[in-house]
């Protein structure tokens, strides 16, 4: 089958050793379950990744990871985005070397941006990807800078390999404008996956599928299917993974701590100065996990 923008793109978080290496193996293991789980791609190093505070170093082992173990299973799009223009051309070549599928980038931040710099800035990262698909990250509620349809209409005339977006900014009306423009649009927000293919969604990317890939490849199936009686049903049920994924505002950590139980693998802690758990509220956490079925790997 070939592999295609659309469906169920986990944003899975980045494994990290005791010593702040990638760890390789247990990425490549969480990868794998995801695939073995119906994922049809992954984003790689975005919010929940940690890529905006990994070193040149560790984004690329993620970007090279990513690529050798997805190779031809399923779409491998690299966050490349970085608070310099210059460190982010240097990922996005590396992503290109390395086999990613596509880069995909966070606006510039930090300092503010006027709608020259942010095109400039895009314009100079899709050209160090070469040809591969490019992918704007809609995240103001991180980057302060929201890309309205506007505005994206000015990126789409200065960047030829501009494909699509992730769309996790608040305004969930743009995703039906946003595939009107002929843009792949995925939506950022797990917790609604149904109502963004119904607005025009190519599908979905967050943190909660990472942790429950079946239930979100099962929803998008019977979407395709037209079975909308059992998306509705898989729909009224992914409210729980996303109020687990978002306990105690540790996202990235509470992800590592199921998938570690899962895998059997210890996935590590967050990269400083993301918000980490404490003991009793990783105990917490893999209750909560246990309760809905998600430490145990499922055939």
């Amino acid at each position: 089958m070939a592999l295609s923008y659309k469906g169920v793109f986990p944003a899975p978080p980045t494994p990290i050793t005791t010593d702040g290496r990638v760890h390789e193996r247990a990425l490549r293991a969480l990868l794998e379950d995801n695939m073995a789980h119906g994922a049809h791609g992954f984003w790689m190093a975005g919010s929940t990744g940690e890529g905006p505070i990994m070193t040149e170093e560790q984004r690329d082992t993620v970007a090279r990871i990513s690529a050798e173990t997805c190779r031809g299973r399923a779409l491998v799009i690299m966050h490349v985005g970085a608070i310099s223009t210059a460190s982010a051309v240097r990922a996005a070549r590396t992503a290109k070397a390395v086999g990613c599928d596509a880069v995909c980038c966070v606006p510039p931040f930090f300092f503010p941006s006027t709608e020259r710099a942010r095109i400039e800035h895009y314009q100079a990262v899709a050209d160090a990807a070469g040809d591969l698909p490019f992918f704007v990250y809609n995240l103001p509620q991180l980057t302060q800078v929201e890309t309205v349809p506007a505005l994206m209409e000015k990126f789409v005339r200065a960047i030829p390999t501009l494909k699509g977006l992730k769309h996790s900014a608040p305004n969930f009306s743009d995703i039906r404008v946003f595939a009107d423009m002929g843009l792949l649009c995925f939506s950022g927000n797990g917790a609604f996956p149904l109502p963004a293919l119904t607005m025009g969604a190519v599908g979905s990317i967050d943190a909660p599928l990472a942790l429950a890939p079946w239930h979100y490849r099962q929803l998008f199936d019977a979407w395709e299917s037209g079975d909308m009686a059992t998306a509705q049903k898989l729909q009224d049920g992914v409210r729980r993974f996303v109020d687990l994924v978002w306990m105690y505002g540790a996202p990235a950590h509470v992800c590592k701590t199921v998938l570690s139980a899962r895998l059997g693998m210890d996935c590590g802690s967050t990269l400083p100065p993301v918000n980490r758990l404490d003991d009793s509220e990783k105990q917490e956490v893999l209750k909560v996990a246990g309760a809905l079925g998600l430490l145990e790997r499922r055939a």
